[in-house]
């Protein structure tokens, strides 16, 4: 049996969830969200929090279970805590400023890029820091990488927008034949 998908989702005070067939519903004080889960899997609501199991050994009932599970765990974590990615924004004359809820980034090219959030998140600039927040973890994942992706940084001087905590290896530049 899969050691993720038997584990209990515990349930924080104030978040109440929502089974029905085939979805699941979480809300809490930072937002409802909702998921579709396979059909054939049974969520129960019990006194130890949302158990998930499935029906039968079959390849598609274990891949769905720990998956839907950990769906489950995610959407109660980011409606009672949040989720929460950083970015840092490295180079001479790169950085990043709000103007109202926009993101506004001055990262080498001749025009401001500008970037909207969707509903549900947030954005704050922390010196050479954008911080993407919100309850979706996969939304929140998804912004931040769109946020990288408009300049990733580049192996020779380390330039760019990259996670906090990022490793990016270096190259060497040209080297004098002599």
């Amino acid at each position: 049996m899969s050691r993720v998908g038997r584990l209990p989702v515990t349930l924080p005070a104030g978040v109440d969830i929502e089974i029905g067939p085939g979805h699941v519903a979480v809300k809490g004080p930072r937002g409802e969200l909702k998921q579709h889960v396979h059909p054939d899997l049974h969520i129960v609501r019990d006194d130890s929090g949302v158990v998930v199991t499935r029906p039968s050994d079959r390849r598609e009932h274990r891949s769905q279970h720990g998956l839907a599970r950990a769906l489950i765990q995610n959407m109660v974590t980011g409606v009672s805590e949040g989720w929460s990615k950083t970015l840092e924004i490295q180079g001479t004359g790169y950085r990043a400023e709000m103007d109202g809820h926009t993101l506004v980034l001055r990262v080498g090219y001749s025009h401001l890029v500008r970037k909207d959030p969707p509903d549900g998140i947030e954005f704050a600039v922390q010196g050479q820091l954008v911080h993407v927040r919100g309850a979706d973890k996969q939304v929140v994942g998804q912004q931040a990488a769109e946020i990288r992706a408009v300049r990733p940084p580049e192996p020779y001087k380390g330039k760019g927008i990259r996670y906090q905590g990022e490793w990016v290896r270096r190259k060497q530049g040209k080297s004098a034949i002599g």
